[in-house]
């Protein structure tokens, strides 16, 4: 029994830190950096030439609002070229792509991914500096701007926008549970970026040193999180800079969500494997502490432990004490919120705590089932996008 208790607490000990604790000890770091080390400065006026680069797979309908976004960007038209790549579309975005000749499109037939579309849409790129872009989401008007300003310090290889999900005062769990995420993920994003560099970007948003830019196996899952994270392993910094960012709606339900989750999830696993001969503690050690603590934990043995310290609980109440008959009212009380938030899945309400323990359910589930698609080979690089709402 000494042995399950001991067991017991580690698990929670590790679990807490994944979720809480890491975030605790980011907050604390920073705050004490800032008490001896002031800010990077980074020159305001920094305008070198740029390439925008949007891929995207029969995204049509939503062109026409796509390509008006990018033309309201605030940067020097002359400095900025826009390509949008359509490999593999069967749709009319040719149609609609063609009525802008200040655009240039690259497109074949051959569908082979978003990683092998960046591949061959890099080869195009001439300037300095490239800024992919998701086609279905919209940029503010200044992003541009919030991110080049950062390659003006040499030492920033990629910068990371901010990933905004748009979300009702009233909405269903998916959308609800993705935005409060999302915002805890920024937070924590924000303070990596402060103390030493961002774990990894986010795709919806994202700029490289185009002389670091490496063309990955084109079954890469996870490109943007891999391109960076390659980036950073080379001693560069990932920046992120909140104020540029990336509005998409949520997923049009849970359902949507999961698949897109366990997509991510089976590109961690992989990813993960891929990184190991470049990320270690003894050749970059503060960033594989990020690394581990803000990616490996949750992507690994975290989702075990929430099951392994729920069966040891139950076998710790023969013990008959008080805070083993606690933590375990409070984990009934944790998940029977998450079966409400099932519940509740498909409505519009206002009352959003349900929906925190659900959305954790879900995305825990995801990294299981994403190692059982990781392993079976069956997650491809083309793969149906997610449903969102409109």
């Amino acid at each position: 029994m000494q042995i399950i208790e001991a067991l017991f607490w580690i698990s929670l000990a590790i679990i807490f830190y994944t979720f809480m604790g890491y975030g605790l000890i980011l907050y604390i770091l920073v705050q004490i950096k800032r008490w001896f080390q002031k800010k990077a400065a980074f020159a305001d006026d920094f305008e070198p030439t740029v390439t925008l680069v949007i891929p995207c797979f029969n995204e049509a309908d939503i062109l026409i609002i796509k390509i008006k976004n990018c033309k309201e960007l605030d940067y020097p038209k002359d400095k900025l070229r826009i390509v949008f790549i359509t490999d593999g579309s069967t749709d009319y975005s040719q149609d609609v792509l063609e009525t802008h000749p200040d655009i240039d499109v690259l497109h074949e037939n051959k569908r082979a991914g978003k990683t092998a579309a960046e591949n061959r849409a890099m080869k195009f790129v001439d300037t300095p500096f490239v800024i992919f872009s998701d086609a279905n989401t919209l940029l503010n008007k200044e992003a541009i701007r919030f991110i080049i300003r950062h390659f003006s310090n040499e030492e920033t290889g990629c910068v990371s926008g901010e990933k905004r999900v748009l979300m009702d005062e009233k909405d269903t769990a998916s959308a609800a549970g993705e935005a409060l995420y999302w915002k805890y993920e920024s937070l924590l994003k924000k303070w990596d970026s402060e103390l030493n560099t961002t774990v990894g970007a986010a795709g919806e948003l994202v700029a490289f040193r185009c002389s670091l830019y490496t063309d990955l196996p084109e079954d890469t899952l996870l490109d943007d999180f891999m391109q960076s994270m390659l980036i950073a392993a080379k001693g560069y910094k990932i920046v992120y800079e909140p104020n540029a960012f990336a509005a998409e709606t949520a997923s049009e339900n849970v359902a949507e969500e999961l698949k897109r989750k366990i997509r991510i999830a089976a590109g961690g696993w992989q990813s993960m494997s891929r990184l190991a001969p470049y990320l270690s503690p003894l050749k970059s050690p503060l960033l594989y502490f990020q690394y581990f603590s803000h990616r490996l934990l949750r992507w690994t043995i975290t989702p075990v432990l929430l099951i392994l310290v729920f069966m040891m609980n139950l076998v710790l109440l023969r013990l008959d004490s008080p805070i083993y008959q606690w933590l375990m009212v409070g984990q009934l009380l944790f998940y029977a919120g998450a079966v409400i938030g099932y519940a509740l899945e498909n409505r519009k309400i206002r009352f959003k705590p349900f929906f925190i323990p659900y959305y954790f359910c879900v995305m825990n589930y995801a990294v299981l089932a994403g190692l059982k698609k990781y392993l079976s080979g069956k997650q491809k690089a083309t793969w149906d996008k997610a449903k969102r709402k409109p």
